[in-house]
């Protein structure tokens, strides 16, 4: 099972350092990565997605269209030029049935607002308690839902 963790921020600066500070977990090995990005908003409200964690997410094919996907249905344009038709359809309707439904989507839209920034995890493995003591100094709003193995699995088979 993984969790997909997003932790609203008022500003990039303290963003990024929650961000750093999700990498040092992830080397302590309080949290096992499968992405992790930062997204910010700028004062036009365009959205941003910076993901400089890249060599420390051992990602495969499968997992990185996965996150890949993840990424582009909460943050930017369905599709993203990746995906048209009824197969961006299937894949919405299955997250809808892992947990990252319209109602899910809607509160992280509702944590980008122009100005703010948002880190986004994605987590193999996560020591929970030890995971948000290391990042209760930079408070922020959290958002958390599971994907069970079975939906992640079957994402992949949809996006391979």
């Amino acid at each position: 099972m993984s969790e997909l963790i997003i932790i609203g921020y008022d500003d990039h600066a303290v963003a990024q350092q929650a961000h750093d500070r999700v990498v040092k977990l992830q080397r302590d090995h309080i949290v096992n990565l499968a992405g992790l990005a930062v997204v910010r908003v700028d004062d036009d409200g365009k959205k941003h997605v910076d993901t400089p964690a890249k060599g420390l997410v051992g990602a495969t094919a499968a997992s990185g269209a996965l996150w890949g996907m993840l990424i582009g249905l909460l943050f930017l344009v369905p599709g993203v030029g990746l995906l048209v038709g009824g197969l961006w359809g299937a894949l919405v309707g299955r997250l809808g049935k892992s947990g990252i439904n319209a109602g899910f989507r809607a509160r992280v839209d509702g944590l980008l607002e122009p100005g703010k920034a948002a880190v986004v995890v994605l987590a193999s493995k996560l020591t929970e308690d030890k995971f948000a003591a290391g990042m209760s100094e930079f408070g922020g709003t959290v958002l958390q839902t599971s994907l069970s193995d079975e939906d992640e699995k079957a994402l992949a088979e949809e996006l391979a």
